[in-house]
């Protein structure tokens, strides 16, 4: 098996683990946390919470998949960095959204 193939099967073996994350965010009963080892704000409404963070998730994990499709290219050095600096600017843009949307619709105040 080409390294090329072998390494897009690991990159989007990582976004199907954030895609099923963000399906067990959706379906679960208590306020799921978004940052590591941080305990979640106390939630107005904790199905509308878990429904958005999973949805972030999901999102998160289908880009992410999408940003990986130039490992597949021949020549990896160009758009490797695409996919990088694309990812950065994903993971930026979720903490974005859930910073400003999703904290100030659900936290009770």
């Amino acid at each position: 098996m080409d390294g090329r193939i072998i390494g897009f099967i690991v990159w989007t073996l990582f976004g199907c683990l954030m895609i099923g994350l963000g399906i067990r965010a959706f379906f679960s009963k208590k306020a799921v946390s978004f940052w590591a080892n941080i305990k979640t704000f106390p939630v107005i409404d904790i199905s509308g919470y878990n429904r958005a963070t999973g949805k972030l998730f999901i999102i998160y994990g289908a880009i992410f998949i999408a940003l990986g499709t130039p490992l597949l290219s021949d020549q990896n050095t160009p758009y490797i960095l695409m996919s990088i600096l694309g990812v950065m600017i994903e993971t930026i843009a979720i903490m974005v959204v859930y910073s400003t949307y999703i904290t100030n619709k659900y936290e009770t105040k």
